[in-house]
Parts: C-alpha cells; sequence; structure tokens
C-alpha cells in the first residue's frame, strides 16, 4: 500500500516539522507521523537529533517504545538494537552477546533543529532547500510563542483558511472582525512558490481597535504563502510601533488530518507583559474556532470530493491549489506562471 509520501509528488521534497525541540531528550525519544509514515526522533549523548523510521525491521514494532543506551534505540519487542545510521548493530537470539547483521536496518532521515521545531526532510534525495524561517524570534522588543493544534483537513484548505479574510467575519464574530459592510482592496500575486497578498484598503481586527490602537494608527496588513505549506499573516501599526504575526507551519498526518505548529510573535511595548497573559487564551479560542470550521468542511470532502464555485474573492485560494496541484502531480504539465491581481470584496 502506497503512503502519502510515496503519492505526492514532489511536495515530499520539503522540510516538515516532527515536533518541538523541547520535547526530545536523550532518554524520552518522540514518534510522530508525517504523511503517513510514523517516524522516531531521539538524541544522542552529544545532543545530536535522530530521526527514524518507527518501526522495528523484525516484527515491526514501534521503536518509540523502546530505550536508548550508548546512542542506540533498542526495540522492546526482542531487543533489535538500532544506531543513528539505521544499522542493525546487535541481535540478541543470535549469540550470547547478540550480533549484528546487515540489510536488517531501518530508513534514517535528515533532520535538523531550527527555530525551536525539528524538521525532517521527507524527499528521497538530499535536501535542496532550508526550513521555512519562522520570523521575530529573536527579534528586539518581539515576543513568541508555540501552538500546537490538530485539525481534520488537509493541508491546501488549512493554508487557504489561515489566509482568508471573509471568513473572519463569521468564523469569528467579535473575536476577530466583525462585519462592517466596508470593500477591502488588495492584490494578489503569485510567484513561482508563493501566494503574496497586500491588503491596500484600512482594516482593522478586534481586540485592537479597542486596546492597542488609541492613536489610530495606520494598519498594514499582509498575507503570505510559501511552497508546501507554509502561511504568514502580518498586522503592523504604525512605524513596526506594534505589531502581531501568526505563522502556520502545517504538517500533512494523513489525507484527511494534518497537524498545524502556529508561531504568534507579538510587539506590543510596554504591554508586552501583559498580552504574554492574555494572548495563549485568545488565540487557542479563535484557532479553536477555525478547528470546528475546518471539521465541518472535512465532513463534507468524505461525502464527496471538493467541487468549488470560485469568485474573485477566492483568488488567493485559485493560486494556492494551482501551485500545490502541480506538485503534487510530479510537476507534469505546464507550471503556473507568475501573476498579479487587483482584488476586491467586502467585508
Amino acid at each position: 500500500m502506497k503512503t502519502m509520501r510515496n503519492n505526492c509528488g514532489t511536495l515530499r521534497d520539503y522540510w516538515y516539522v516532527a515536533g518541538l525541540e523541547k520535547d526530545v531528550t536523550y532518554k524520552d525519544p518522540l514518534t510522530t507521523i508525517i504523511m503517513e509514515t510514523r517516524l522516531v526522533i531521539w538524541s544522542k549523548s552529544d545532543g545530536t537529533l535522530v530521526a527514524m523510521r518507527d518501526r522495528c525491521s523484525h516484527r515491526n514494532a514501534l521503536l518509540s517504545r523502546g530505550s536508548i543506551k550508548d546512542d542506540c534505540i533498542k526495540c522492546p519487542y526482542h531487543g533489535w538494537t538500532y544506531n543513528s545510521s539505521g544499522d542493525c548493530v546487535n541481535v540478541p537470539s543470535e549469540g550470547p552477546d547478540g550480533k549484528s547483521f546487515e540489510n536488517r536496518g531501518v530508513e534514517v532521515f535528515h533532520v535538523t533543529p531550527r527555530y525551536g521545531l525539528i524538521w525532517v526532510w521527507m524527499g528521497k534525495e538530499e535536501p535542496d532547500k532550508q526550513p521555512f524561517p519562522m520570523p521575530k524570534i529573536k527579534d528586539k522588543g518581539w515576543r513568541t510563542y508555540y501552538m500546537e493544534t490538530e485539525f481534520d483537513n488537509e493541508v491546501t484548505h488549512l493554508c487557504e483558511n489561515f489566509m482568508d479574510v471573509p471568513h473572519t467575519v463569521f468564523v469569528h464574530e467579535g473575536w476577530f472582525r466583525k462585519r462592517k459592510r466596508i470593500e477591502v482592496k488588495s492584490t494578489v500575486e503569485r510567484t513561482e512558490d508563493s501566494v503574496l497578498v497586500n491588503y491596500i484598503s484600512n482594516d482593522a481586527i478586534g481586540f485592537t481597535e479597542r486596546v492597542l490602537n488609541p492613536k489610530n494608527l495606520p494598519m498594514v496588513h499582509t498575507d503570505k504563502f510559501y511552497m508546501p505549506n507554509n502561511t504568514r499573516v502580518d498586522y503592523i501599526w504604525g512605524n513596526d510601533e506594534h505589531g502581531f504575526v501568526i505563522t502556520s507551519t502545517t504538517v500533512p498526518v494523513t489525507p484527511t488530518t494534518s497537524k498545524v505548529y502556529t508561531l504568534i510573535s507579538y510587539k506590543f511595548g510596554v504591554l508586552n507583559h501583559v498580552f504574554k497573559l492574555f494572548l495563549p487564551w485568545y488565540t487557542r479560542s479563535v484557532i479553536k474556532q477555525d478547528v470546528d470550521i475546518m471539521q465541518n468542511q472535512g465532513l463534507a470532502f468524505s461525502e464527496e470530493a471538493p467541487d468549488f464555485k470560485h469568485t474573485p474573492a477566492d483568488t488567493l485560494h485559485i493560486f494556492i491549489e494551482s501551485l500545490r496541484s502541480w506538485k503534487q502531480n510530479g510537476e507534469i504539465g505546464p507550471k503556473p506562471k507568475p501573476r498579479v491581481r487587483q482584488v476586491d470584496f467586502w467585508i
């Protein structure tokens, strides 16, 4: 049976997040699923991370439930032991002190810690890209934190949801925006590997109007999608005086489920200490609303494949789908061309 990893064209040739750096220690391996492939992430004594299939080559038990000793991982079923290169270095049943066996190893993956996350290269060849740069983590005046969220929907629809403005006046009514019957002007640009949206009209988001912007400073709002699964939503007030940035990297788990790692970055000056207490609750509440609407949409897809009827306001969706579909199909056929469109809609 082919897994997503073997049936997703060139979408596998990217770095995907396996977890948070803090979740892996020398004694505690991490198990996770990316593209229907279960992985175990563990740490050697010098802190070097190892990523391999979480599946013993003997009777296929989960290695993540075994133990780590002498920079090797031991299966809990029959004690087969593997080094950091995936080689089977000891089979206890084959000798008084065990015996190593060639051609009994498990697959290993390129892995690197970056930006507080653990990134795994899911491609078959050597990495030719860097992990997506999560912003603001070390920038002066900015505070950051991560949220992990499971969704019952797939990557494309989640990325579209995170950048979609019209839904916010309904799904997040009173929390993020409310319908004001105002026209929003924007430009939507598709590049070779991104979709970039710049909003020209004045915009506002719920709590900022009351608390953060008493001087009525202009706000710059941009939405950005980067292949294959990353979105960044920026709200910047004034001359970078205040800022709120939501950056999400979405991990395909199965064809219908995903895990999202969201980096919340904020810069509110003297109010940073207040928002450190308030913002995690607020952002969790808003994301829970997206979880519910994405489950709603996912249930519809479980009965029948997507059959969308678009309007000009859906241009960013069309652009994202075109880039991901081309990769999904193995880059066969015409490559989506760079394009810029003026898009106006009402909220």
